[in-house]
């Protein structure tokens, strides 16, 4: 093997439970494992890189990753973690998050190589949808006894809450999820299951599948990557503008940047180690120079650009730099037009802004007006003369003068106008 799997993800905190003979396993010989992901939207937000990166690292030790894609299992909706039973999809919905799925996933992993350890996507409807109720019930059913599913740490929690409790629907899940397990090992023998430690009743009863389905001497693995949290207990990868998703026309790579660049150091600290390929030493220089000068916000640079160049690509990190650069850096006219309409919102939230009539546009709006008079951006006409005699406002990054009219010429993405005053105001006109 090209490195031992299990020390890597150890030192950098991936490791939350793993089976006694796991990490043996690894060093023997190429082994293949699987992460399942389920299709509840059409795409995966920041929590699901973590599965992503699991698979990522097993494949550059040598190992061999199937990513499973849970067209059958989503039917049904995984209830660890879940206080309520979830709703269900239709079907689609259902195959319309799957495609979405598989496209995230295939930015990451090619399975398309065809190396020895090349990665496989699996979907588990794929064998589940010829199963019969009645074969399921007496070939799998048979082999885990209600007692053993009931002491899993999802089921116990929903059954003694006072909740709605549970349907059969969703204790079957660890059943089926199970079935999976046994699935792979006998096509592709796959020997360990990965996820987070949410999973690892799902996964056991897996591990227990295999062996009961087979003979005893069967080999079945489990490892479990920790949930990640923040340091001030607040939910990881939720924002007050919602999920940071993995796809860039539902989260912009400046705001996934942002996300990045805005985290504690406490958390910066922890995910430098988890969301990157950085080797040990770089991540401890990198923390020791944080620790010596924390206002520089080192570690946090690094780790934005690391996270979103993987995520996005060098190109794409190019772009989210230059957004950063658009309220308070030195950045010009052109960079502002190459900003897309969402990236532009995105730079621009929080900012002062102010509606204008397109035809006020047309016809040229005074900067009294633009600053004033139409917007109250500043207090009064005789503070906006003030401002423009000191020379220190700009439209769209231009330094500009009392004479100067805004017209459609100066409209990013056709309905949008920046105003700055000074270095720190900034306002946004936006045109209807």
């Amino acid at each position: 093997m090209n490195s031992n799997l299990v020390a890597e993800l150890r030192w950098r905190g991936m490791i939350h439970d793993i089976m006694p003979g796991t990490e043996e396993q690894l060093n023997k010989e190429m082994t293949t494992a699987y992460v399942g992901f389920d299709p509840t939207a059409d795409s995966l937000h920041i929590g699901s890189l973590v599965p992503i990166i699991l698979l990522m690292h097993l494949y550059k030790a040598g190992h061999k990753p199937i990513a499973l894609v849970g067209g059958a299992t989503g039917m049904i909706g995984d209830p660890s973690g879940k206080s309520d039973e979830r709703n269900l999809l239709t079907e689609d919905i259902l195959n319309h998050n799957v495609a979405g799925i598989k496209r995230v996933l295939s930015r990451f992993l090619d399975f398309n190589s065809n190396e020895e350890n090349a990665p496989i996507l699996v979907n588990n409807y794929d064998w589940m949808k010829n199963f019969s109720f009645i074969d399921f019930a007496r070939d799998v059913g048979k082999r885990i006894t209600v007692n053993y599913m009931m002491a899993k740490d999802s089921v116990k929690k929903r059954v003694s809450s006072e909740g709605a409790g549970m349907s059969f629907t969703e204790f079957t899940y660890q059943l089926i999820q199970g079935y999976d397990f046994y699935h792979l090992h006998k096509e592709h023998n796959c020997l360990l299951q990965m996820g987070g430690s949410d999973q690892w009743g799902n996964i056991t009863t897996g591990t227990e599948l295999v062996r009961r389905m087979n003979d005893e001497a069967a080999k079945a693995y489990a490892m479990t990557c920790p949930l990640i949290t923040k340091a001030d207990g607040s939910k990881f990868g939720k924002t007050a503008g919602g999920n940071i998703w993995l796809d860039a026309d539902k989260t912009s790579v400046y705001r996934f940047y942002q996300f990045w660049l805005n985290a504690s150091d406490a958390d910066a600290e922890k995910y430098i180690k988890i969301f990157t390929f950085l080797e040990e030493e770089t991540v401890k220089s990198l923390i020791a120079e944080h620790q010596e000068a924390p206002h520089t916000r080192v570690l946090q640079k690094r780790l934005a650009a690391e996270v979103t160049t993987l995520v996005h690509g060098a190109e794409a990190l190019e772009k989210a730099l230059k957004a950063t650069q658009i309220l308070f850096g030195k950045s010009t006219s052109e960079d502002l037009k190459q900003l897309d309409e969402q990236t532009l919102l995105d730079v621009f939230e929080g900012v002062p802004q102010a509606e204008i009539d397109r035809v006020d546009i047309e016809a040229g709006l005074d900067m009294i007006a633009a600053l004033a008079a139409k917007t109250n951006f500043l207090n009064s006409n005789g503070d906006a003369r003030r401002a423009l005699k000191e020379n220190s406002v700009a439209v769209n990054k231009t330094k500009v003068k009392e004479d100067y009219k805004i017209t459609t010429d100066d409209l990013i993405n056709d309905k949008f106008v920046t105003i700055q005053r000074g270095k720190k105001k900034n306002f946004l006109l936006i045109v209807k």
